[in-house]
Parts: structure tokens; sequence; C-alpha cells
């Protein structure tokens, strides 16, 4: 595991956590939803970029 996939995967954790979070507080749907596609995206980098797939 590198730093790059690392930071990514812990990039992800954080705006899932911020989007679970905003809609505790029942902020509005598209930052929910906004926050959640970033999530997504970045853990899926960062898992892909782990050097298990090689």
């Amino acid at each position: 595991m590198n730093g790059v996939s690392t930071l990514l995967i812990f990039l992800g954790l954080f705006l899932l956590g911020g989007a679970i979070s905003f809609w505790k507080q029942k902020m509005p749907r598209g930052v929910i939803t906004l926050l959640g596609i970033g999530a997504a995206l970045s853990l899926t980098a960062g898992v892909l970029r782990l050097e298990v797939w090689s």
C-alpha cells in the first residue's frame, strides 16, 4: 500500500463520513449527493491503485 492509495482511501472515508453527517442534519440533498459521489470515486481510485491487483 503506497502513499497515494492510502491518501485516496482516507479521503474517501472522510467524505463518506461528511455525507452521513450532513444526511443526519437534514442538509440539502444535492450536497449529500455530491459528497457521496466524491467519496465513491475516491475510494474506488484508492482501491484500484493498490498493488494487490497486479
